[in-house]
């Protein structure tokens, strides 16, 4: 392409030395936006150079270098634009190549975060009763599985949740919320309240998603690690920032074992954000707070 269009634009030159005719420019024109557009800078420079050239010499051989200056004026317009065109096409592309890749990074972290918490914790109790079972500690045994069992039918019903958010328009952080402490309530026989405080509005969606991912995870725990424990969760609306917080009082029971590696992924996932999570005792219990810029 590169070729032919550099003899493209020797013929333009020609004729228009023999002819003198607008038809002839027309060409050499167009030959300098396409090469511009198509080409790589290393190819289409050259025949940009070649068009100029031949303009000089035929303007100082036929003695019309002022016109010939005006028209080499237009070629270099006609490329410039040209190649300004061809930039924003390939910024564009840049972009939306960036938007899949961050994409696919946020799905994969949102897959990880459900998943990975489930499954090593079903790891844990499954390992657990086959030991048991080898000691002949049947009724342990079965309490693993049904521990196991329980995470896994957990984790099923998060992984479709995430699946159905990623279908369609999740609903705003509020109404999550409420859903978050209805089942928890449904799911435990104790309360769970939610206190809402400042000027309700959408934040973007990465707030919006760590802030529920933290309520899920901090909800969670206090069921394993907390049984029997009632739960409150605050949310405020700040300008410019909001915050979250998920309390519990101390339990009676004993709880599920833990390594806390949930907690973890959220610090994580607040860190991209700018945020800061903080997670340990109270006097009276455990909080999980996290705030985020929004």
């Amino acid at each position: 392409m590169a070729i032919a269009l550099g003899l493209a634009v020797v013929l333009a030159i020609i004729l228009d030395a023999v002819a003198d005719g607008g038809p002839a420019l027309a060409v050499l024109l167009y030959c300098l936006g396409i090469a511009a557009v198509r080409l790589p800078l290393r190819h289409s420079a050259p025949i940009g150079v070649l068009a100029i050239g031949g303009l000089l010499v035929e303007g100082a051989i036929h003695g019309r270098l002022g016109r010939d200056l005006s028209l080499i004026l237009s070629a270099c317009l006609v490329f410039l634009v040209a190649y300004s065109v061809k930039e924003r096409r390939a910024a564009r592309a840049a972009e939306a190549r960036e938007a899949v890749l961050a994409e696919r990074a946020r799905i994969a972290r949102e897959i990880h975060d459900i998943l990975a918490h489930s499954l090593s914790a079903q790891l844990v109790h499954l390992e657990g009763a086959k030991l048991l079972l080898r000691a002949d500690k049947t009724d342990e045994a079965l309490d693993r599985v049904v521990h196991a069992r329980d995470l896994a039918k957990s984790g099923l019903e998060e992984a479709r949740r995430a699946v159905s958010a990623l279908r369609e328009d999740p609903p705003a952080l509020p109404q999550a919320l409420r859903t978050l402490a209805e089942d928890f309530q449904a799911t435990t026989g104790r309360p769970c309240t939610l206190h809402i405080s400042g000027a309700e509005h959408r934040l973007p969606p990465e707030a919006e998603l760590a802030l529920l991912r933290t309520a899920q995870e901090a909800l969670t725990n206090v069921r394993r690690h907390a049984p029997g424990s009632p739960a409150t969760v605050r949310l405020l609306y700040e300008p410019g920032s909001c915050d979250l917080r998920i309390t519990n009082p101390a339990s009676a029971e004993p709880g599920t074992p833990g390594g806390g590696y949930g907690l973890v992924g959220m610090r994580e996932r607040a860190e991209l954000l700018g945020g800061t999570l903080s997670a340990g005792e109270t006097t009276d219990g455990f909080q999980v707070r996290l705030w985020v810029p929004a």
